[in-house]
């Protein structure tokens, strides 16, 4: 039996998606690169995995290591680069068994967000939702992922989740949006992804 919460997601993501509007509360301001889309952007894929434990919902995030080739040390979804003859559903499922060893066989995809593209590395992101009956068992990849934790659904959508820094970049002063999720500091493309899911949270629920 599909849990109401679900139900009512997928239903919401079958519909128009917030996109662009949604993504650029979470954006640097002001913004740091063009808007123009490079030509050779490499396709990635990210999941979103929902799971119900003690009456709430949570989903997984990692911290990558300090020696992986992206965005050291940051707060990212499983996920990574598609390979060549791969669907990006496909990509999104093995990154995950890969990095934090959930089987494919237990992930119920419901749905896609808006792709995003990330200047800095070239990446065209595809996030994807999906969601497993329990909360499944997670075997760490030690050589990408330094930590796993699961955020509520309930404390994403607190409002004082939402924060904003001040930092210096190349002698500018920018605004750095973030969520502050399990004690982790949660930017950049992430928190993008992130902004656009809550915004269908909220109409959803």
């Amino acid at each position: 039996m599909v849990p109401l919460f679900i139900e009512k997601l997928s239903k919401r993501l079958d519909e128009c998606l917030p996109g662009r509007a949604a993504q650029e509360i979470m954006m640097i301001r002001p913004k740091r690169f063009k808007s123009k889309v490079d030509q050779k952007k490499v396709p990635a894929a990210v999941l979103i995995l929902l799971y119900p434990f003690d009456n709430e919902w949570y989903f997984f995030l990692t911290k990558r290591t300090k020696t992986v080739e992206h965005h050291k040390g940051q707060i990212s979804f499983p996920g990574g680069m598609v390979e060549k003859s791969e669907s990006y559903k496909n990509a999104a499922l093995r990154e995950t068994f890969e990095e934090i060893g959930v089987s494919m066989k237990e992930i119920n995809i419901i749905g896609a967000l808006t792709p995003l593209y990330v200047p800095v590395s070239k990446f065209e992101i595809f996030p994807f939702i999906g969601w497993t009956a329990k909360k499944p068992e997670t075997v760490m990849h030690d050589i990408e992922v330094d930590r796993i934790f699961s955020p509520s659904i309930k404390n994403l959508m607190l409002e004082e989740t939402k924060k904003e820094r001040r930092d210096i970049l190349s002698d500018s002063s920018i605004a750095v949006p973030y969520f502050d999720l399990d004690g982790e500091v949660v930017w950049g493309a992430t928190s993008i992804i992130l902004s656009e899911f809550k915004a269908i949270l909220e109409e959803a629920l």
